[in-house]
């Protein structure tokens, strides 16, 4: 298979798959399930497509064009190291997913949770395959994105919706850091691209902005990781199902920070800065995180700290500036991935089958749940660090690290034994306390449900996991040998250190200090046994750290007293004051760019003025200052003022040759007007301005000041505008348009082929602001109705059905609401209906030539629709075109987007566009341009957009409508609420 194939697949289905889950009924469980697990699958045998190459030190690489001229292209590589977490990715993805399918509920939106699974899924393969910094940022936040979904499945929780929203806080942040950082070591390099990155190693750290570099990018990992000081987020993530707990916290989401650290380690370690900042925040991570876990009663709480613990560990490994600890920490990343997510689906049996995770009312389950009882013993084990078990063999790793590493500051070497030693009795303590606290004791009494083993194939994942542990410490070089030699080849290069995965090394201090820990564990714990068992709201010693309530104190002072504290300084519920604000910005701004270069005499000297075109426009003065003085006393008489400057604005651009800025304008200024007119009927009662409060000098005052602003602006703009005609640039890019439009566009059209063609990146980036305005629109308007007190008709008005403009807006004809004599034009509308359409088609065909375009079309067959629903209501509209803006919306976008993406299939440049001739018979040579298919996209988004805004506002004007009642919980998601995780007090 090519390598781009390959790439492109492994990255791709899980996104493709993802929107099949999406729109699939609620009921389909099985289905979606198994098309989660058949995409999961189907990526791991693409992983191992590429095994012999990565097996023999190649690297897949597939480079797709997208901005090359500012060096950004699509990149996927998979050398050694990212084909270890892609596999992680896709192999415990699978084995998640079929957890996830006897887990989940019947009631849940199963598809739902497959769609956001799959999703973030390719997201995290995404990232591992980056093979370009800035495509690694983006896939970065994406997992963001996806992860605060998956935390939020049961929104109906607030614990769920609080643990998204917090994790989405502190990822995202950190993710923003990340990108700056990014753009830092692309300037260091001058390449965004991984292979040109890991070769500047020395480069980067000899330059002055390496601490810059260095400091955001692990604020990125960091945060990514939850270490300490951003830690908190991960426990309240545990509120999220159990199947998300096992995915995000065993091999994916918070591994994404120290595959992150791992990644850069070869350009970024080595220095005294990186052993400072990672090494100390590994060390007080590692052991912070442990201690607390003892104390917790919640099983996935408890699980939780313990992943922080062991990142933390993983974190110092990397920070150790040492080869050989690199080796360590990819061991351990690959060992606690196998651990942690078996003991994650362990603690999600318990909750299943009995109701509860809190370990104070478990106990006795080793009779009633005996096989889950022995697979979660050997995976703590395994936690805990035994001896032949894979977790033994990387804390062994570990220990030699910690009596060998070179620490630039004194004392450190003799205070990372111990504080390794110390951290791993606190593992054993969690441990025994998972284990023993659920699985041994007396019988449980008052549990939800009556324990009793799950089915064979929930536990099927399990019993997979737990045998990978077992395998692995056994039988270390013949099981995992191969893979950790190609991952840490990758990123050490050939110069990797000797290392031993035998499983007896004789007798030395690692051995000793892993005796002395699991001997430290077991008397903690049964030291604490009785008074754990009772429970603690906090662990001894850490009363003071509270970094839970931290955040919420920073979140209330961010979203709350500062956010009002602006909104009473710079918000008003008046617009005039805002519209100030805005223009008043803008005038400052452009005078300060004008004193600064100052505006010499234009070379060109000026035309004489035609007396015609001056009338149009005192015509065009005249309805903006009527508009700007009926917009005193009458909204209708303004409005329709206004579109008398919009007409002459169009006239204007006719006057200078611009026929498709001109139907542009007037398409635009139709379409507005109507929507406006709809919006018009529910405008809220004028609140009294200074005028009603003070004397007519305050009155007066307020006039002066907007006109002298209104005279600036205007001022200011008409000179710029003067300034520029007055001038030809040396080097006019006009003519360069104009000479390649056709013979590089296939289009006589310039301004069209520019949009289209030329510029079609920036046009997609417009069309997909256009859609999410809509988007916004219908969000806000969809659920909204002024009280009837608050709306500007009389009461007479608005039952005859008549808003501000007199006109039925929400009558009908045929026998509908409204009145009579709206019968003949509503016929009328009829019959020119089909002949807009044709309009409107054949200026979408003739746009890349003649005056035209998708934008221009779509806005008619805008203007049609509209006119129906003006004349013939919101019946006639809804029941006999079922119009389904939202699929012209997202059509739209799928088809533009995909002419871009379509030109990677030739090994073009994202969004190059293809002219050629096809001969047809009897015709002969057509011209043909793929920038059509791209102008049918944007033609189709324009009616879908404009459309949602319509029924956003219609949706308002129909009387008797109401908004839609408030979503009731159904019993079953009540009866699913995830328990809250049992946390210390300002940590939970």
């Amino acid at each position: 298979m090519p390598d781009a194939l390959l790439l492109s697949a492994l990255v791709g289905l899980p996104f493709a798959a993802s929107i099949l889950a999406a729109i699939m009924p609620k009921a389909s469980r099985n289905l979606a399930a198994g098309l989660a697990g058949g995409v999961a699958l189907a990526c791991l045998a693409l992983v191992w497509a590429a095994y012999p190459t990565v097996s023999a030190g190649g690297v897949l690489r597939a480079e797709f064009a997208w901005l090359p001229s500012l060096g950004l292209n699509m990149v996927l590589r998979i050398d050694g190291f990212a084909w270890l977490f892609a596999g992680l990715v896709s192999g415990i993805g699978a084995l998640v997913v079929l957890y996830a399918r006897y887990y989940m509920a019947a009631e849940d939106p199963v598809p739902r949770f497959f769609s956001f699974l799959l999703a973030f899924m390719g997201a995290m393969t995404g990232v591992v395959t980056a093979g370009n910094l800035v495509q690694l940022a983006f896939f970065w936040e994406l997992t963001s994105l996806f992860s605060f979904l998956l935390i939020g499945y049961w929104h109906h929780s607030a614990a769920a919706r609080d643990g998204a929203r917090m994790a989405m806080t502190i990822t995202a942040t950190g993710g923003l850091a990340l990108f700056g950082g990014v753009l830092v070591l692309g300037h260091i390099v001058g390449s965004y691209d991984l292979d040109v990155v890991l070769a500047s190693g020395d480069l980067i750290r000899e330059h002055p902005l390496y601490l810059v570099a260095l400091v955001l990018v692990l604020l990125g990992a960091l945060t990514k990781s939850a270490q300490f000081p951003f830690h908190f987020w991960l426990p309240h993530a545990m509120a999220a199902p159990t199947p998300v707990s096992a995915y995000l916290h065993s091999a994916t989401l918070v591994k994404a920070g120290v595959f992150l650290m791992a990644r850069l380690w070869p350009v970024l370690a080595g220095t005294e800065e990186w052993f400072l900042l990672v090494g100390t925040a590994g060390l007080v991570t590692m052991l912070v995180a442990a201690y607390i876990a003892i104390f917790q009663n919640d099983l996935k709480g408890l699980l939780a700290y313990s992943t922080i613990s062991h990142l933390g560990l993983i974190t110092l490994l990397l920070g150790l500036n040492s080869e050989l600890a690199l080796v360590a920490a990819v061991f351990h990343i690959m060992n606690h991935a196998a651990f942690k997510a078996s003991l994650f689906m362990a603690a999600g049996i318990i909750d299943h089958e009995t109701g509860t995770r809190d370990i104070r009312r478990l106990s006795g389950l080793n009779r009633s749940m005996p096989f889950t009882a022995r697979l979660a013993l050997v995976a703590a084990a395994a936690m805990a660090g035994v001896p032949l078990l894979n977790g033994f063999l990387s804390k062994e790793m570990f220990f030699a690290e910690a009596l060998t590493a070179e620490a630039p500051l004194s004392g450190v070497l003799n205070l990372l034994p111990l504080a390794a030693m110390l951290a791993s009795a606190f593992a054993v303590a969690y441990s025994l306390r998972f284990i023993h606290g659920a699985f041994f004791g007396p019988d449980p009494v008052d549990l939800p449900r009556t324990p009793h083993e799950p089915e064979t194939w929930m536990r099927f994942p399990v019993e997979i996991l737990v045998l990978a542990c077992i395998m692995v410490g056994v039988l270390p070089a013949a099981t995992v040998g191969p893979f950790l030699a190609i991952a840490v080849q990758s990123v050490l290069g050939e110069d990797v250190p000797y290392y031993s995965l035998s499983v007896w090394h004789g007798f030395n201090l690692p051995l000793l200090m892993s005796v002395v820990a699991l001997a430290l564990g077991v008397a903690l714990y049964l030291l604490l046994a009785k008074r754990l068992r009772r429970g603690l709201d906090w662990p001894p010693l850490f009363r003071g750290l509270e970094a839970r309530r931290i955040f919420d104190r920073v979140m209330v002072f961010l979203s709350w007293r500062l956010a009002r504290r602006l909104e009473a300084i710079l918000g008003t519920r008046r617009l005039q004051p805002q519209l100030r604000l805005i223009v008043g910005g803008g005038i400052l701004a452009g005078a300060a760019a004008i004193w600064a270069g100052g505006i010499g005499p234009g070379n060109l000297s000026p035309s004489p003025v035609d007396p015609v075109l001056a009338l149009v426009w005192v015509v065009g003065a005249a309805c903006a200052v009527g508009a700007a003085w009926q917009a005193k006393y009458h909204r209708l008489a303004a409005l329709i003022l206004v579109g008398g400057a919009g007409l002459v604005v169009c006239v204007t651009f006719v006057w200078f040759s611009a026929p498709d800025l001109a139907l542009t304008q007037l398409t635009v200024e139709v379409v507005t007007t109507v929507l406006l007119l709809l919006g018009l009927r529910w405008l809220p009662k004028r609140l009294p301005g200074p005028q009603d409060r003070g004397p007519e000098v305050m009155t007066n005052t307020r006039r002066i000041r907007d006109l002298a602003i209104a005279i600036g602006a205007g001022g200011g703009l008409a000179a710029l505008s003067y300034a520029v005609m007055v001038r030809t640039p040396p080097d006019l890019l006009a003519l360069d348009f104009l000479a390649r439009a056709y013979a590089e566009g296939g289009g006589t059209n310039a301004v069209n082929v520019i949009l289209v063609d030329f510029r079609g990146f920036d046009t997609l980036g417009e069309i997909f602001v256009v859609a999410a305005v809509a988007l916004t629109t219908f969000a806000l308007l969809r659920r909204f109705r002024p009280a009837a007190d608050s709306v500007e008709v009389p009461e007479q008005q608005r039952d005859q059905g008549e808003g501000e403009a007199g006109v039925a807006v929400t009558g009908g004809a045929d026998g509908r609401r409204g009145a009579d004599w709206l019968l003949v034009p509503f016929t009328l509308t009829r019959i020119l209906f089909p002949v807009m359409l044709v309009v409107a088609v054949f200026l979408l065909l003739r746009g890349h030539d003649l005056p035209g375009g998708g934008f221009s079309g779509g806005m008619v067959v805008a203007i049609a629709i509209i006119l129906q629903y003006m004349i013939g209501g919101t019946d006639w509209t809804e029941d006999r075109l079922r119009l389904r803006p939202p699929l012209w919306l997202g059509g739209g976008l799928l088809i533009s987007a995909g002419t871009g993406l379509a030109a990677w299939l030739f090994g073009r440049p994202f969004m190059t566009s293809y002219f050629g001739y096809v001969e047809l018979p009897l015709i002969g040579q057509v011209p043909t341009a793929s920038a059509l298919i791209f102008d049918i996209g944007v033609f189709m988004l324009v009616v879908g957009a404009t459309l949602l805004m319509l029924v956003a506002l219609a949706h308002q004007s129909v009387r008797g409508h109401r908004a839609a009642p408030p979503r009731v919980t159904p019993p079953a998601m009540a009866r699913r609420d995830p328990a809250p995780v049992a946390t210390p007090a300002g940590e939970g």
